[in-house]
């Protein structure tokens, strides 16, 4: 069987003719007729050609893999105990999930306090404003994604190098309004951020503590880019040092997209063209300028750029490594490498695990990891922590809790306007009686939290429902605290499931019958 999808997706609005009598290995109607109108992937490319690569209404959407990825999450369960407790005096009045310790830090010099283990990754589209607040009201960390200033029309550069962006300023200040002491905004910056000083200025000016240098361009791995339509727009570009294809300021380019001849303009993102000794003197300068906590990017490259990126962690301290795993896309992602690229959650925390595991053997300091890869829900947060354990002591959350912001934000407008959903009016008719869990922030905020963004408090609902799912995990396998997570609290379910990550299968287990009895 083949696991990858067919030529027919909602990410690009596509379908198949024949959906029930598909060729597998081609992914095409087995049955291709002079009939057809072509809405199929094919079809969509002999209209629109190169755009057909990527999704379409990445401005109102974002994105996943729809490939069936033959190990996952779901191939394994959680392991549970019924004798005695882990982090936590063995009372019962005391070994209660609502006291099993989630808590975490990040920063080697410089700790923060998160109230719980998660990040919510790079964006800067959609509902961003109440992702970033949402993650403040949560305290946890969130992360302003690359290119952000491109989206800025009121950015100011002087030599090609950014001296005023009030839209950071704004994405900034949308996490600090809210913030209560726990959890931090960051800033990330790619190759091309890097090449207009991004980071610099916005450390400087700012007040950004937290930066993150980003391994990579767009979602993953690939060069991100977008069609520029205008001659004006794409010579703007490229005096901001923006890669920019065809050369717009050549005449002769110019003379034939004015006649409508030649491919339209792109802003292409540049490929990273780091090594170990401009990376360290980065590092270095970033801390010179005020930086108190430093982060890499990493998506799920081949193995050994993985091992060099954690060398490069440990020898220059950083505090925290998040490692993006096959599947996601913000719109900047091609359809196929959003389906055929890279390695899956599973593959990843496992290859980690080895390579994080050896580096200890052999006595490097080890950065604090976090995992990303389709994380959603409670359950596969737990298996992602208990896979990757004692290395993954985060997770990361990034369209769930985009999602979360989006559905908080509509409900919120859909009250204002008097037309709550029929399946909502049973709560009540007023954001304090719909959102349910906005008594927890009376409780730190106090009145201000009648001021508060709807999509910030469903991001906050969200978090909490995790939060005590991930809580309830810990405490069915007598685990109370984040360090006491280990690799025997799930169980492959599957031979395959068992040999991609070295985790027990059930059959595994006859050598402990054996033992115990």
């Amino acid at each position: 069987m083949s696991h990858s999808p067919t030529l027919g997706t909602t990410v690009t609005n596509t379908k198949m003719r024949t959906p029930e009598k598909i060729s597998p290995f081609s992914g095409m109607c087995s049955v291709c007729t002079a009939d057809c109108i072509g809405s199929c992937e094919i079809g969509y490319s002999a209209i629109r050609g190169e755009e057909a690569l990527y999704p379409t209404g990445a401005d109102k959407s974002q994105f996943a893999s729809e490939k069936d990825y033959p190990v996952d999450l779901s191939h394994f369960n959680i392991n549970g105990h019924v004798f005695g407790a882990e982090g936590i005096e063995a009372d019962a009045y005391k070994a209660s999930f609502p006291n099993a310790d989630i808590s975490t830090t990040v920063g080697i010099d410089n700790p923060i306090k998160l109230k719980a283990p998660f990040i919510l990754p790079a964006m800067a589209k959609l509902n961003w404003p109440d992702y970033y607040g949402g993650a403040a009201l949560a305290g946890i960390m969130a992360v302003i994604g690359e290119d952000a200033v491109v989206k800025d029309k009121d950015l100011e550069m002087k030599s090609n190098k950014v001296t005023k962006s009030p839209l950071l300023e704004k994405m900034l200040n949308s996490f600090r309004k809210y913030d209560h002491g726990y959890g931090d905004i960051v800033l990330q910056a790619n190759y091309d951020d890097e090449h207009i000083n991004v980071l610099d200025y916005a450390i400087a000016e700012l007040g950004a503590t937290t930066v993150e240098l980003k391994f990579g361009q767009a979602a993953k791995g690939i060069q991100g880019m977008g069609f520029v339509y205008s001659l004006e727009e794409a010579l703007e570009f490229q005096k901001k040092g923006y890669l920019v294809i065809p050369d717009p300021s050549d005449p002769v380019v110019q003379e034939k997209h004015k006649k409508g001849i030649g491919p339209h303009f792109q802003r292409i993102g540049k490929l990273p063209m780091w090594d170990e000794e401009i990376l360290a003197k980065r590092v270095e300068k970033l801390r010179s300028l005020g930086a108190k906590r430093i982060l890499f990017k990493m998506a799920a490259f081949d193995p050994k750029d993985m091992i060099k990126v954690l060398k490069i962690a440990s020898f220059n301290k950083i505090d925290l490594v998040t490692f993006d795993a096959a599947g996601g896309g913000s719109g900047n992602s091609p359809c196929k490498m959003m389906n055929e690229w890279g390695l899956p959650v599973v593959y990843m925390e496992s290859i980690l695990y080895e390579i994080l595991n050896e580096m200890k053997n052999k006595g490097y300091e080890l950065p604090k990891v976090a995992a990303a890869g389709g994380f959603a829900m409670e359950d596969q947060i737990f298996k992602g922590l208990a896979l990757g354990a004692p290395y993954i002591s985060m997770i990361a959350i990034g369209r769930a809790a985009m999602a979360a912001a989006m559905a908080g934000k509509r409900v919120g407008e859909l009250i204002e306007q008097g037309q709550i959903p029929k399946e909502l009016q049973k709560y009540g008719n007023s954001v304090e009686e719909i959102f349910r869990d906005i008594r927890l922030l009376r409780d730190v905020y106090g009145s201000e939290v009648d001021s508060f963004e709807p999509g910030a408090l469903g991001l906050f609902s969200y978090i909490n429902r995790v939060s005590t799912g991930l809580r309830q995990m810990m405490a069915l396998n007598r685990k109370f605290t984040l360090d006491r997570i280990d690799r025997t609290d799930i169980i492959a379910l599957t031979k395959e499931a068992g040999e991609v990550s070295g985790i027990s299968t059930i059959m595994d287990y006859r050598d402990i019958v054996r033992q115990f009895i």
